[in-house]
This record gives structure tokens, C-alpha cells and sequence, in this order.
């Protein structure tokens, strides 16, 4: 099939996308990597009267690592699990973003799109979730920095983005002194999309675990798992502790049934990745890297 018939605009500035937004409002749709968005135009999924193309706008393409980590909303996938500045920051990003589908997918595909269009099977959103993350939003009427929590809810295929705004930047926080990271997920074939996905980052005194952020994906849509958190903390690092944070993944995922597998299925899942990403992020505690 074709695409229906739009309106094509591609802005080579900031200021210019945000007047084409603020113009077109829900009519318009941001075509950034076009890895998702292209076959939804193309099977008619998505119909938009216009098309706004921001691949002209270099000044949203950047990684800086000063302090917290911030990256531009059309840097590239490849660019950055390439990138030393993200793996000296954050290494559990390098290792989730070689599980985005195939090469040629991360060479087209961007950040902020991924975030953008919210699939609950990305590996993104949760992990940037356990990562504490924050995105800015910008419209003509100034910007505003928001949580990934709140940019993600409990949407699918969507955000809490306004029609005017565009999403340019996503910044994460620095890791602590002693924290470990653990980065899991299954799918049918490396490049398909995930059953399921676990994101571990734990910090630790000694054997015992300080603080500890869980993001799971696959399910309905991404989420923290609040009571997996709150098994470990206090606890100590070991078999015991993952086991029980484990079941407790199991029943803070939103799981669902598809032709890929059954809701039940997808919580076993989340639970043994849960104990498998908690291993790895014990295992490698300390290096001061998240």
C-alpha cells in the first residue's frame, strides 16, 4: 500500500518545526528516524494531513557527558551505543540499545523517536524509567522538563506530549559511587520484538542493597516495578533477595496475551529476568558506573 495523501514540510531549525507544530497541531506528525512511523503511513495505521520531516535540525543531534547525560533527540541508535561519553555514563544503555532491532534499524532510527512513539515492547522507555530520566519538551510557548515517568504513564503507542510540542532532549542523571547494572529481555529472535525486558540498576554498601530501580517492558506498556524495588532495598545481595524480587516483578508487570504468548507466560518471564538482570548488576556493583 500507499501512504494517504499530506502535507510534507522539513524545517532546518528548532524555531521552525515549533511554528509548523504550533500551525498544524494534531494534524501534523513528526517523522524522525521513520523506522516506526513510515509502514504505519504506508498500511494507513497513521494518517496525518501533514508531515512535519525534522531530520534537517543538526542541533538536536548530541551526546554531552558533563555531569549528567544528555542526548539529543535525533542522535542516532548506533550513535549511541557507539558512543564512549554514554558508556563511560551509563554502559547498561550501550548493552540495551544492541537490542533495538538490527543494525540498519539503529542507523535510521533516533532517541527521541523511540520515545515518541512509545512501543511497549521498546527497551528504551523503561530503562530510561529505572534511570530516572527527564526529557524536555519544547513549543513556541517556551519548554518544559518532564519526567519519563510522566511523558510515559500508561499509554500505548503514545505520550503525554502536547500536539505543539517536540521532544529534543533526554537528560540522565549521573550513577552512583558503587551501583551495578543488569540488562535482560527475550524475544524469539535477537532483533524481534522483546516477550518481555528487565532493567536492573542496584546501589550497595558492602553486601547490602541501598537503592534499586527495576523498569520492565513487553507487557501492556513500560513501568517501574514498585514492590520488586522495595524487596531489595535493605536486603543483601544474593539468591534470596532476587528470588523475592523476582516474584514480586512477576506481580507489578502489566502483562497481557497476544499470538506471541500468554499473559501468564510473559510474567514467568519478568520474573526470572528480573533474577537473571539482579546477578549482573551484582556482579559488576562497585565499578561506579549505572
Amino acid at each position: 500500500m500507499k501512504p494517504a495523501v499530506f502535507a510534507y514540510s522539513a524545517p532546518e531549525s528548532l524555531a521552525e518545526a515549533l511554528d509548523v507544530l504550533a500551525e498544524h497541531g494534531s494534524e501534523a506528525k513528526i517523522l524522525a528516524g521513520g523506522q516506526s512511523l513510515v509502514p504505519m503511513l504506508n498500511f494507513r495505521l497513521a494518517r496525518p494531513a501533514h508531515l512535519v520531516d525534522i531530520n534537517g535540525i543538526d542541533s538536536l543531534s548530541y551526546i554531552s557527558a558533563n555531569g549528567s547525560l544528555r542526548i539529543g533527540a535525533m542522535t542516532r541508535l548506533t550513535a549511541v551505543g557507539e558512543s564512549a561519553e554514554v558508556a563511560g555514563a551509563h554502559p547498561v544503555i550501550t548493552k540495551a540499545v544492541s537490542y533495538i532491532g538490527h543494525r540498519a534499524i539503529r542507523n535510521r532510527g533516533t532517541v527521541g523517536g523511540s520515545l515518541a512513539h512509545n512501543d511497549p515492547a521498546a527497551e528504551l522507555p523503561a530503562l530510561l524509567m529505572a534511570l530516572d530520566a527527564e526529557v524536555t519538551a519544547q513549543s513556541t510557548g517556551g519548554e518544559r522538563v518532564v519526567g519519563m515517568q510522566d511523558l510515559i504513564e500508561d499509554r500505548l503507542f503514545d505520550t503525554t506530549l502536547a500536539d505543539t510540542e517536540l521532544l529534543t532532549e533526554v537528560r540522565i542523571p549521573a550513577a552512583g559511587g558503587s551501583s551495578g547494572f543488569g540488562f535482560q529481555e527475550f524475544a524469539r529472535r535477537h532483533g524481534d520484538f522483546a516477550l518481555a525486558g528487565v532493567a536492573a540498576l542496584i546501589s550497595t554498601d558492602g553486601s547490602t542493597i541501598t537503592h534499586a530501580a527495576l523498569g520492565a517492558f513487553g507487557g501492556t506498556h513500560a513501568t517501574r516495578l514498585p514492590s520488586a524495588e522495595a524487596a531489595l532495598v535493605g536486603a543483601d545481595a544474593g539468591e534470596g533477595a532476587f528470588a523475592a524480587a523476582g516474584a514480586a516483578a512477576a506481580g507489578d508487570f502489566p502483562t497481557t496475551s497476544d499470538v506471541h504468548g500468554t499473559a501468564e507466560y510473559r510474567s514467568h518471564l519478568v520474573n526470572v529476568l528480573t533474577v537473571r538482570a539482579l546477578a549482573e548488576a551484582a556482579g559488576n556493583a562497585g565499578g561506579g558506573n549505572g
